[in-house]
């Protein structure tokens, strides 16, 4: 029994819940009522050291399609000391500010000194790595027409320094597809890290603590508001340069994760955030949990060895995770597909238990060092791309 509803709920997990959302959508589908209404824009950079990405930010958010008088650009720096913020200081002239933390207090508290100065009626939070497409902002703010909406994704795209997919890329593509989903079935319970849009107001109960993305989408909905992903907007990114980094950025990004969703558990209540609740148990605390289903499942089918289907089962697992390890060891071998799968699924599922762990221990993932990316891709201001 511990073996099947095991294996059940990883399938539910990362295909059950997306068939769900598809099929609830087909019947009731919630539809946006996006316009062009042009609010006052902020867009905050948070930056740590990004003195070899910057300037290419800076001018990638200066070309974007936008009036002039209704958009500012501010820089949040993490008490840079790499040069960053002299950098900043040569665009004062066309209108950017900088806003510096005089300590390293972590990401959030440097956007949140960012949020206290800036003017703009709808706030955008973006990586120094992240290069937006030309009508990115013009295409998130269309969504705030609708009322119901109180926060805003863009749609992610992830390539390495060549233009292509990596192992993450691929698992990007699938989170951008279940983004979509969870858009039409109700709102979205995690926003992109890279890119996002709020209403001004979701930000005055700012916290240094908690993740922007994640936290961002739960206090949408705690106002009665939803999040939802703009498929017409992309923001583009550099993979992690190395698996090493990746898997510690990855288990950064977890714990940050698991100690949002821990600090506001009254949000998987049915009976108060009845849609919002069942997607985030599906997407968030399910998400989580999977580590500690595939070692019951692994287990039990070790115990259920002398019965069939057993031993096929439990040495098909085994299989599978060496296959991972060694794709993350022979890094050219991610160029198979299976390795790559194989290796991203498994670094994935090792993060969240590095996660967990460090969560139980007390950690608590405030102070961050940007992780190590290509140079920022160009991008074309004339193509919008």
């Amino acid at each position: 029994m511990l073996f099947w509803i095991s294996i059940l709920l990883v399938i539910y997990t990362y295909i059950g819940y997306p068939l769900v959302l598809w099929a609830f959508a087909k019947i009731r589908r919630r539809d946006l009522c996006k316009r062009w209404i042009p609010p006052s824009v902020s867009i905050i950079i948070v930056a740590r050291n990004e003195a070899d990405k910057i300037q290419k930010k800076i001018e990638n958010t200066l070309a974007v399609a936008y009036p002039k008088g209704q958009l500012e650009v501010l820089v949040a720096s993490d008490a840079s000391d790499d040069g960053t913020d002299e950098i900043v200081g040569e665009y004062t002239t066309r209108g950017v500010r900088l806003v510096r933390a005089p300590q390293r207090k972590g990401k959030e508290y440097a956007q949140g000194l960012a949020v206290a100065v800036a003017k703009g009626e709808v706030l955008i939070f973006t990586d120094a790595a992240a290069m937006l497409e030309r009508d990115a902002v013009s295409q998130l703010v269309q969504n705030f027409a609708d009322p119901t909406v109180g926060a805003v994704s863009t749609e992610d795209v992830l390539v390495d320094g060549g233009g292509t997919p990596t192992a993450e890329g691929l698992y990007v593509k699938y989170e951008m597809w279940v983004r979509r989903l969870e858009s039409r079935f109700h709102s979205l319970v995690g926003l992109s890290g890279s890119c996002f849009a709020m209403r001004r107001e979701l930000c005055t109960e700012w916290s240094s603590s908690f993740a922007t993305d994640f936290m961002g989408a739960l206090r949408a909905a705690r106002r009665g508001y939803r999040s939802v992903a703009d498929s017409s907007a992309h923001s583009k990114f550099p993979a992690v340069i190395s698996p090493q980094l990746e898997m510690s950025r990855k288990v950064r990004t977890f714990l940050r994760g698991i100690t949002v969703l821990m600090a506001n558990l009254d949000m998987l209540s049915p009976l108060r955030y009845s849609r919002f609740a069942f997607q985030l148990v599906s997407h968030k605390l399910f998400r989580f949990l999977v580590p500690f289903m595939l070692l019951t499942i692994l287990a039990t089918s070790a115990v259920l060895m002398a019965e069939q289907p057993f031993p096929f089962l439990f040495w098909t697992q085994v299989a599978f995770y060496v296959l991972g390890a060694i794709g993350g060891v022979i890094n050219p071998l991610q160029r198979y597909p299976f390795f790559r799968v194989a290796y991203y699924f498994t670094m994935v599922q090792s993060a969240i238990l590095v996660a967990w762990w460090k969560y139980g221990k007390g950690h608590n993932q405030v102070a961050w060092e940007p992780s190590k990316r290509p140079k920022a891709i160009a991008t074309d201001s004339s193509s919008g791309c």
